[in-house]
């Protein structure tokens, strides 16, 4: 039992070395329903801050005169940025919380 919560918990802990490759991995190999609970848990917490791309491109599309001369400030992109960062670095301490209370 003690190897299915490292495993459930290494799953959560993959957002910093292996994305969300682990975790759909361990969802595909693992016969442990609670593993699988776990690691398609984290595969979706991993694929979050992707939500932001489609953000990010709408604000570079919208925010094309500032990259002119006397364009102006790219009020849209610092916007998509900041939210982008807020977005992942929430999604990150999530995992680790996951992953911390998995394994007590």
């Amino acid at each position: 039992m003690e190897s299915n919560k490292a495993l459930s918990a290494l799953c959560y802990f993959s957002i910093f070395f292996a994305g969300f490759l682990l975790p759909l991995i361990v969802f595909f190999v693992s016969s442990d329903p609670e593993v699988k609970k776990h690691a398609k848990s984290s595969f979706l917490s991993h694929i979050i801050p992707l939500a932001a791309v489609p953000f990010m491109l709408a604000a570079l599309i919208f925010d094309q005169q500032a990259f002119q001369p006397d364009g102006g400030f790219p009020v849209f992109i610092i916007i998509s940025l900041i939210v982008s960062f807020i977005l992942t670095v929430s999604v990150v301490i999530w995992n680790v919380y996951k992953g911390i209370k998995v394994l007590i």
